[in-house]
């Protein structure tokens, strides 16, 4: 399906900010950006480049006062992710060199604290793609999805002891999970279409059967039509907005509809 997607967000800032934004997706592997405008109120001077994980970023001055980001794309996403049952585990010498990060513990995701868990949920499961969907399957019925229940510091092990959270620590469980058994596992932040309640979202892929497979721990069933912005270990490597100052976030719209 054509999409179009964007957010509008409006900061106030209390002196000049230098800030990094992530919020351009890009073409690559089951998405094609047909169209995109971005646009700074007031403008500003922008310096992009690419993160060690091929993210576009924007490093820009905020000015004090009143600042709005808007973007927005026309995106080709395909209305149905693969799904393949038979992948299997990759053994960590047959890993590429670009993979192996991805089985580390991170930041949010201490693998290396939820081993136990891990072999409780998916140890009866074939290895590879069987014993990820466990994990995604467990924490969509064991975790109950409430805002307000978790903060900018909440890690996985958190989560799997208070057994709530919202889409970012869904995905941080997850991937700290299949890490545990020697999965590689990245976070994934982007656009779904028709999410309830709108906003931007975070899922989890993880390398199987020599490939990514997308994961989604808030939705019962494989869900098609996303648009990834960024990818990352976990949430420090994917924040959409890097502030370096004092700066308040206002307002932010979120839109996901069918292109035309």
């Amino acid at each position: 399906m054509q999409l179009n997607v964007g957010c509008q967000i409006l900061f106030e800032s209390h002196d000049q900010t230098p800030v990094i934004l992530m919020l351009r997706p890009r073409s690559g592997s089951g998405q094609w950006i047909m169209r995109e405008e971005y646009q700074l109120s007031p403008h500003v001077p922008v310096v992009e480049y690419a993160d060690g994980y091929g993210n576009l970023c924007q490093r820009i001055t905020i000015p004090q006062g009143a600042f709005q980001v808007r973007t927005s794309a026309v995106v080709d996403a395909p209305d149905k992710i693969d799904v393949e049952p038979n992948a299997h585990f990759v053994p960590v010498p047959e890993l590429p060199d670009s993979v192996l990060q991805f089985i580390l513990p991170s930041r949010y995701c201490e693998a290396d604290r939820l081993g136990d868990l891990a072999l409780e949920i998916a140890g009866n499961a074939n290895p590879g793609y069987e014993q990820v969907e466990a994990i995604r399957q467990w924490i969509q019925q064991n975790i109950e999805y409430a805002y307000g229940t978790s903060n900018a510091s909440t890690s996985a092990v958190e989560t799997a002891d208070r057994r709530v959270g919202v889409c970012r620590d869904f995905t941080h469980l997850g991937i700290a999970l299949c890490r545990s058994l020697n999965i590689p596992t990245r976070m994934v932040v982007g656009y779904l279409y028709e999410l309830k309640p709108m906003d931007l979202h975070a899922w989890f892929e993880a390398y199987v059967g020599d490939r990514w497979y997308t994961f989604d721990a808030t939705q019962e069933q494989p869900r098609g039509n996303r648009v990834t912005i960024a990818y990352g270990r976990d949430a420090a490597d994917v924040a959409l907005v890097t502030q370096f100052a004092a700066m308040d976030l206002v307002e932010m719209q979120v839109w996901v509809t069918p292109a035309g």
